[in-house]
């Protein structure tokens, strides 16, 4: 297989938290976990420009969920011989609903709004994304984080690849630390991605894609 058609074929399949859009036609449904949140998000991109989907969003201390629709749009491309980087533009709207003192059984309007970029070769990953969050009375934050990775193998077509990778999340507004680091591992292998890991404070990572 030609190199470049092998770099594609990674790519698309590599970074689960910066690929909110697919390729044309393509389903994702990417479940995400850490210490303070559940994510399930289901979405369909009718075109490599956008997509659009199912998003759930529970706070597990806070004891409130999100549920809405959301809207990912790449907003530009920049592809080389042996790279590529991204820009992409979240958001979602729908409705947050709480079950904890003095908001039990609380429902409000919601909706989020971030930007998230990417850029990797076949060696070589960092990414960052942001997100602002608002629910009425029941939670406003911003969260932001940032990726580093290695490749420590370059696969082929159809092994088992790995990133070694490093996260900086930084969440002011929440009732845990504000700066949290997570060394991870990543692995990916057709069109299935499962992410790993446990930060400085303890608290675990984990994170499952598939394509279909």
């Amino acid at each position: 297989m030609k190199p470049v058609i092998l770099f594609v074929y990674i790519f698309i399949f590599s970074e689960a938290d910066a690929r909110p859009v697919s390729y044309p036609g393509g389903v994702t449904l990417m479940q995400m976990n850490d210490g303070y949140f559940s994510n399930l998000h289901l979405h369909y991109s009718p075109s490599i420009k956008y997509s659009v989907g199912l998003k759930i969003e529970k706070n597990r201390v806070e004891k409130w969920t999100f549920l809405g629709m959301q809207y990912n749009n790449l907003l530009k491309r920049i592809n080389k011989k042996n790279s590529q980087a991204n820009f992409y533009l979240k958001s979602a709207i729908g409705s947050t609903h709480s079950d904890e003192h003095p908001f039990s059984n609380h429902k409000v309007p919601a909706g989020f709004i971030g930007f998230a970029t990417d850029w990797e070769d076949r060696r070589f990953f960092t990414s960052y994304e942001n997100k602002y969050s608002y629910s009425s009375d029941i939670a406003k934050y911003f969260q932001q984080k940032v990726r580093f990775g290695i490749a420590p193998y370059i696969g082929d077509y159809g092994d088992l690849h790995t990133w070694v990778m490093f996260q900086i999340q930084h969440t002011p507004k929440l009732e845990t630390e504000e700066i949290n680091v997570t060394p991870l591992l990543r692995f990916f292998k057709d069109v299935y991605l499962v992410e790993s890991g446990v930060s400085l404070d303890g608290e675990i990572i984990l994170n499952a894609v598939v394509r279909f």
